[in-house]
């Protein structure tokens, strides 16, 4: 290969095509291939490298908190969990359909597991997708707010074709929560596919989010078009001898994203405090008290 060649390679932005470039050239040499033939095989390797860099932007751009595949799941562990449900999800046909999917379970059972694991699926196919657990959602939203930037962090809500919204539940949400996951799933209706996972009933979201009103015109629309999953079963952080009935840390306890520590789950699968007044370590996120070892208001359910 001439310098000048490589020169124009690069000035045309062909790297796939100039890092195979040799390769191709004995290839067409040794096995006596036409022009067209060659061409073929060069801008193959182009489009090759460029399909590659594209999957690698989307899911950097997706923000998983853990790259998980449904090939590392442990679906011996409950049984109970329809898996060919699961693998039809992960075929990305309710995105094209833009229909929704809420998953309902305690802490443990596989929830965020699996919605990332469709996320990466969905990623694959070439669509766009962004994670976020309920907690980033709002301090992104109060961030921005701060700046006079709302505008800003509604758009990139609205653009993925797959929103997935994590942890929903794990403890009270400040202030105007209701109002940003309203607006989000509003604008998101009948245009855009969302899933979210929730440890909590739904006749709790409105203490959830301090709004029963927002809670069911959320619900409302989210629900219209939305598939819904159950799982039950003990917590997988629980499981095998040797554990002396503690859980193992949890995928989102001790994280660290953007510079700050994410919030630690609930300490129980299937409760919540039950002292009537709130310590500081229950704040609600975004009061002057919150610390990230935040549990659930263990208030009376609220109906819808």
């Amino acid at each position: 290969m001439t310098d000048s060649l490589r020169r124009a390679l690069k000035k045309l932005r062909l790297s796939g095509l100039l890092e195979s470039l040799e390769v191709r050239l004995q290839e067409a040499a040794g096995h006596a291939l036409s022009h067209a033939e060659f061409l073929e095989l060069i801008v193959q390797d182009e489009l090759a490298v460029r399909s590659d860099r594209q999957f690698q932007r989307r899911l950097k751009a997706a923000c998983f908190r853990e790259l998980k595949t449904l090939d590392s799941f442990d679906w011996s562990f409950n049984p109970s969990i329809k898996k060919k449900q699961i693998y039809d999800l992960a075929s990305g046909r309710f995105i094209r359909e833009v229909r929704d999917v809420l998953w309902l379970g305690p802490p443990g059972v596989g929830k965020s597991h699996l919605v990332q694991a469709i996320g990466y699926h969905a990623v694959k196919a070439g669509f766009v997708v962004l994670y976020r657990s309920i907690f980033d959602v709002v301090r992104d939203f109060l961030h921005d707010e701060a700046l006079g930037q709302d505008d800003k962090v509604l758009a990139r809500y609205l653009k993925p074709d797959l929103l997935l919204i994590d942890d929903m539940g794990m403890k009270q949400l400040p202030k105007r929560s209701g109002e940003y996951l309203f607006e989000i799933l509003m604008r998101r209706y009948e245009t855009r596919s969302t899933m979210m996972t929730s440890n909590r009933p739904l006749e709790d979201w409105g203490k959830l989010i301090g709004d029963v009103p927002a809670a069911t015109a959320i619900l409302d629309r989210f629900l219209h078009h939305a598939e819904m999953i159950q799982i039950t079963g003990k917590s997988y952080r629980l499981r095998g001898p040797g554990r002396g009935g503690q859980a193992v840390q949890d995928d989102s306890e001790g994280k660290v994203e953007n510079g700050q520590e994410r919030s630690k789950p609930a300490s129980a699968a299937g409760g919540a405090p039950s002292s009537k007044q709130a310590t500081p370590e229950e704040a609600p996120i975004g009061s002057k008290q919150a610390t990230p070892e935040g549990a659930p208001i263990g208030t009376k359910a609220a109906k819808k």
